[in-house]
């Protein structure tokens, strides 16, 4: 367990504001494709609010980050802009990717988000080549990869952590281990006690963690990434965290039980967080519940921007999507 009182007031306040607003803004996200006022569906973060804002706490403005299907939390704590996020889910041209890309394609590139990924384990590559890039030019940057557990049984798993080690690049491998692959339990999925054991495969540092305390993700984050920095070589994060949703916006999730999601909510990172920012740095719940409102406001001006963003002209629907050769 890292110890809370070594951090400060102001640290912890940012990092509990950037889960905060993730809640927020995933909650509303469900909301409105509930009522139909969204088309499709998503992958919501909600329960894994400590990993995104933890991780992208420890990062610079200049680093990168490569995200997933379940990825609005990455954006938000990398600080994409939530107006343009809300627009891109709109479909509207205000959005990120002027309403091409969707949920699962948001991306940022001067904020370092390399964008959300539909395929499962596709972040990991790109935050290599990020990495190769940051490594070759010496701008001294990161990249990170956000992966679920389903992902590290995937080739480019082993291909990513095999390169990385090799070529000693500064990137961090973070793993969101929320316990299901879709519906398949990881217990069944994984021949490993846990993800992290792996690193020791490709003689890099690997490292299990509670996902729960935006703290202890903090600590072990920051240590990891001034580890890649520094020129070390890479490093497996694994974070043990829980999706209070089922994989997608309808999954009725009926692989696991209710007293299972409940046991998870009672260790949730936000409660816990404000319980230490009450208990150890005396934050008054006025001030907590002045930041819940700010977040809940921020959201409505998304949502604003959003409905109030025009559709993508019909003479731009092949515009950014085709790349052209230099030649």
């Amino acid at each position: 367990m890292t110890e809370h009182t070594s951090f400060t007031r102001d640290e912890l306040l940012q990092l509990h504001g950037t889960m905060v607003l993730i809640r927020a803004f995933e909650q509303r996200f469900a909301a409105l494709v509930m009522k139909g006022q969204l088309s499709g569906t998503g992958h919501l973060s909600v329960g894994q609010e400590a990993v995104a804002a933890g991780v992208c706490g420890a990062l610079q403005a200049g680093d990168y980050v490569a995200s997933t299907h379940r990825g609005h939390g990455h954006c938000l704590a990398k600080g994409v802009d939530p107006k343009q996020m809300m627009a891109e889910l709109f479909g509207k041209s205000g959005g990120t990717s002027k309403g091409k890309g969707g949920s699962m394609h948001i991306a940022d590139f001067g904020r370092g988000m390399l964008g959300a990924n539909g395929i499962v384990g596709g972040g990991l590559p790109l935050a290599c080549g990020a990495a190769l890039t940051a490594k070759l030019t010496g701008n001294g940057r990161v990249a990170v990869a956000f992966f679920g557990d389903g992902a590290s049984n995937i080739g480019s798993f082993h291909e990513s952590l095999n390169l990385a080690s090799i070529w000693k690049l500064p990137v961090v491998f973070v793993c969101e281990n929320n316990r299901y692959g879709e519906a398949t339990p990881v217990e069944y999925a994984l021949a490993a006690d846990h993800v992290a054991d792996r690193a020791a495969a490709y003689r890099m540092p690997g490292v299990l963690a509670d996902g729960q305390d935006v703290i202890e993700v903090y600590a072990t984050a920051r240590d990891a990434v001034a580890h890649a920095r520094e020129g070390q070589g890479p490093v497996l994060l694994e974070y043990e965290t829980y999706r209070y949703f089922g994989h997608f916006l309808g999954d009725p999730a009926r692989y696991r039980s209710a007293e299972e999601v409940e046991s998870y909510k009672a260790r949730d990172c936000i409660l816990r967080s404000e319980e230490v920012l009450r208990t150890t740095h005396g934050v008054p719940q006025s001030e907590l519940n002045a930041i819940a409102q700010a977040a809940e406001r921020a959201i409505d001006d998304a949502v604003a921007f959003a409905e109030g963003s025009p559709f993508p002209d019909l003479a731009e629907i092949t515009a950014d999507v085709y790349a052209r050769s230099a030649t």
